[in-house]
């Protein structure tokens, strides 16, 4: 799953077409600029900055294994689904 160079936002576009969401709808900790930073995703040093998002029905958070990044997201609210492990 390496991406090499690429940014939240493009990371989050992907998830929103998963979920429905769009920026619109979710609050970011993250700035547009921080959005907007490219960082290789791939395998190595984590480079991403930290952010949590919320939207109506999920939280939204930034996942690294083995240097790998990644978004994931867990029920904003109760919904009797178990969360798989993240990160690995």
């Amino acid at each position: 799953m390496s991406r090499n160079k690429e940014s939240w936002r493009e990371m989050f576009i992907e998830e929103f077409n998963q979920t429905g969401d769009s920026f619109e709808n979710t609050v970011i900790t993250l700035t547009d600029e921080e959005l907007d930073v490219k960082f290789d995703s791939g395998h190595g040093e984590t480079e991403g900055k930290k952010f949590t998002a919320w939207s109506k029905d999920w939280v939204y958070f930034p996942i690294c294994y083995d240097g790998e990044e990644w978004i994931g997201r867990v029920a904003r609210n109760p919904n009797g689904q178990a969360t798989s492990h993240q990160g690995g």
